[in-house]
């Protein structure tokens, strides 16, 4: 007899596993699997599972955004279900905190994201469930097995809505040139690189456009949006350069800082992210719109669980003329 699958969450992003917990469906018996997140006065955090999971195939939905709390509650979830005796225990991690220090940039700094893995490995994780990674090499940096879905699957049917005339992919930066040029190569369509340069974090010296984007429809692509600066930048200087319009999409909506304002302030015509990490409830008339990646985690989910490949949840394997 298989094991059962039970969907367990901490308090990062409730909504976004209860909609994963409810496209997976079957088995489920009401959704969410029931624990605590019990807190002490001094701010201690104690998980407690009010079910048995003996056996059982668990899934802790907990992305690891800020506060660093989300990251403990996931680390105190895994070794809870380890003691637990849970059969085997997969931590879904829609938004991998840190993962932007993944290498020593200057001397004397943390590989943040390796320290990441070590943790979700040595509190018990079986494997690791996540999305869009801010350098897919990161998945190097696990023992286990690492399951890497990528957005493009759920943004590449919105962009095909959108109908734009003369399409073109841009990169904000030059990290994120081979994830916007997968997306191109779908479309068979043309790419531009902004490139720029930072004093400090956070704070643009000088961006460049390397590319032609006059009367085109800029379509950016990007894994996270943190103060929007760069996106705003980039698309302020693409308009400059004789872009028809410009619009955004981004995986993560890390959203710090002045991210809102900046957002609204740009000629960005719209900016579309994801739902794995919740953001303010948006006004009529926002430029920000919110697609949901719950089906595709929940697909992952049974895949997994059923031992069925996941190929299928990858635009490469759709790509066109393929």
């Amino acid at each position: 007899m298989q094991p059962s699958v039970k969907i367990f969450t901490g308090n990062s992003n409730p909504a976004l596993a209860e909609k994963i917990a409810k496209k997976y469906g079957k088995g489920l018996n009401g959704g969410l699997g029931k624990v605590k997140i019990q807190k002490f006065s001094d701010g201690e955090i104690q998980p407690v599972f009010l079910e048995s999971i003996r056996g059982d195939y668990v899934f802790l939905i907990q992305g690891t955004s800020a506060p660093s709390d989300n990251l403990l509650e996931l680390l105190l979830m895994i070794d809870a279900a380890k003691r637990a005796s849970a059969g085997y225990i997969t931590a879904v991690i829609p938004y991998f905190g840190y993962a932007r220090q993944d290498r020593k940039d200057k001397p004397r700094v943390a590989i943040g994201s390796k320290l990441m893995a070590n943790l979700l490995t040595s509190a018990g994780a079986n494997r690791v469930i996540t999305m869009d990674l801010h350098a897919p090499q990161i998945q190097g940096f696990f023992d286990i097995p690492v399951d890497h879905l990528d957005s493009s699957a759920i943004f590449i049917p919105y962009i095909e809505n959108l109908r734009l005339e003369n399409l073109t992919f841009a990169s904000p930066d030059v990290g994120s040139t081979n994830r916007v040029r997968e997306v191109a190569s779908y479309f068979n369509a043309e790419m531009v690189i902004c490139d720029k340069h930072r004093k400090r974090a956070n704070e643009i010296a000088s961006m460049v456009v390397i590319g032609e984007v006059k009367d085109r429809d800029i379509v950016l692509i990007d894994d996270i949006c943190d103060t929007a600066g760069t996106l705003s930048k980039a698309a302020n200087l693409l308009k400059e350069k004789g872009a028809r319009s410009v619009r955004a999409f981004c995986t993560h909506p890390v959203f710090s800082g002045n991210a809102y304002e900046n957002i609204m302030n740009s000629v960005l015509e719209e900016v579309v992210v994801c739902d794995t990490i919740p953001i303010k409830p948006q006004a009529p008339g926002s430029k920000i719109k919110v697609i949901s990646v719950a089906e595709l985690f929940a697909v992952a989910i049974r895949n997994m669980h059923e031992n069925k490949s996941i190929t299928s949840l990858f635009i490469h394997s759709h790509r066109r003329g393929e």
